[in-house]
This record gives structure tokens, C-alpha cells and sequence, in this order.
């Protein structure tokens, strides 16, 4: 939901910063594996209750994820670059709460229950991608250069990365800010599923 709106801020220093890196000769898959094995350090910080240090985690795996796509544009992009990329976000995305529920059993039937979530609005996004492709649709760009379609939706990446901020800081409140993550992420699949209907019987398929 809010993506459009934060790319119009991010993606100008994003974009110098990528230019930077690739000057240099990084890679723009090691920075996505970088980010990945940054934001898997997240696991068992929180597993240790270390919720101040799973947040340095989280930001610096979101700060790494930015740089990639513009480090590709400045030197290679390639099909491979994009698919690494998505890979590495979902990847991080679900370990997130896994550490959740290591720091506290309590934590997880919830954590369980935004993984399920995750599932729902992850097969919506990259099944939307897919659909896209076979009717030929433009990607509109509001949410930066991507190497596909990227479907708009109530929870995005933007509100992923809030919602894991709002854990740590929160963190006896887990369940509860779980649970209404989880709502909002399944509302999002849903709402995807439709705007797919509704594309399908536009193209005639």
C-alpha cells in the first residue's frame, strides 16, 4: 500500500548507492545472498530474546535488498537477478517468524499463523506475476523497476518490514499484533485473487 509512495523517496539514493556498488564490481546476486544471509542473522538473535539486534538485522537486510536491483541496472541485469531477488525476500519474510516462535513457545501457534498467511499472499503476488505475463500486461512501475509485474495490495513490502519493526518492539504483544497481521495479509490475497478474476475476463481468458 504505501511501496508507491516510499519508492518516490528511496530509490533516488537507492539508485546512486547501486551505481557506487557496481562501479566497484559488486555483484548484484552476492548483494541479494548478502542481504539474505544478513536478515537470516535475525533467526537466533530473536531465538536469544536479542530483540533490539534482530532489528539492526531486519533494517540492514532491507537497506542490502534496495541495492541490488539498482547495482543490476548499472551493470547486468539479468531474468536470473530478478527471480534471486524475489527468492531472497520471501525466504527472509518467513524465517522472520520462526525466530519469533524459537524466543517464545507461546509465540508459536501465531507465528504458525502468519507463515500460513505469507503463503496466501505470496501464491497471490507471484500467480498474479505469472497471469500477467500470459495476457501481456504493462507493468505500471509505481513500485520501482522490477523484472515483473508486482501486484499492488493492502500488505506489501512496506508494511511487512513495519509489522516485523513492531514486533521487536513490542514483542509481548506478539500474538496479538500477529494475528491482525495475519487478517490483513489473507485480505490481501483475497483482494488479489478478485483484481486477477477481473483481469482474466478482461483478456478473455
Amino acid at each position: 500500500m504505501f511501496d508507491p509512495v516510499l519508492r518516490r523517496l528511496i530509490d533516488p539514493p537507492l539508485n546512486r548507492a547501486g551505481a557506487w556498488l557496481a562501479g566497484r564490481g559488486v555483484p548484484a546476486n552476492g548483494a541479494s545472498l548478502a542481504g539474505l544471509a544478513v536478515g537470516l542473522l535475525a533467526v537466533p538473535t530473536l531465538a536469544y530474546g536479542r530483540y533490539d539486534l534482530a532489528l539492526i538485522a531486519i533494517v540492514l537486510n532491507r537497506l542490502i535488498d534496495g541495492v541490488d536491483g539498482p547495482i543490476a541496472r548499472h551493470s547486468r541485469s539479468t531474468p536470473f537477478g530478478g527471480y534471486l531477488d524475489i527468492m531472497c525476500d520471501m525466504a527472509f519474510y518467513a524465517a522472520v517468524p520462526v525466530g519469533f516462535a524459537l524466543a517464545n513457545p507461546a509465540n508459536a501457534i501465531w507465528a504458525a499463523v502468519v507463515l500460513a498467511s505469507f503463503v496466501c499472499t505470496g501464491a497471490s503476488f507471484l500467480g498474479r506475476a505469472v497471469l500477467a505475463v500470459e495476457h501481456g500486461e504493462a507493468y505500471d512501475g509505481k513500485r520501482g523497476r522490477k523484472s515483473f509485474l508486482h501486484a499492488a495490495g493492502l500488505i506489501e513490502g512496506s508494511e511487512t518490514i513495519g509489522a516485523f519493526v513492531l514486533f521487536c518492539l513490542f514483542p509481548a504483544a506478539f500474538g496479538w499484533l500477529a494475528g491482525i497481521f495475519a487478517i490483513l495479509c489473507v485480505w490481501t490475497a483475497a483482494a488479489r485473487v478478485v483484481e486477477a478474476y477481473r483481469s482474466a475476463t478482461v483478456n478473455g481468458a
